[in-house]
């Protein structure tokens, strides 16, 4: 997933809820500043915590926040 895409999920959850960016990265327990630069596409590699917190903090799934369904995961690998 495209940091853009990514960063635009997170915009679209808070925007749904109705939060602000300084609210989520409270209630994610972040810095403010990680959040927006997440939100702006300028971190191409959040942390998988600090994914996690932002999830939480929605009350929502790692695999629902990054887009991913069973529709688009990868089979596993046989050896």
């Amino acid at each position: 997933m495209s940091t853009i895409k990514l960063g635009r999920r997170i915009k679209e959850f808070r925007n749904k809820i109705r939060i602000s960016q300084d609210q989520l990265s409270k209630k994610a327990n972040i810095p403010f500043s990680t959040l927006v630069k997440i939100e702006a596409g300028y971190t191409p590699n959040p942390s998988i915590e600090t994914l996690v917190k932002i999830a939480d903090a929605f009350g929502i799934t790692m695999d629902e926040l990054i887009g991913r369904n069973k529709n688009n995961r990868r089979p596993n690998a046989k050896t």
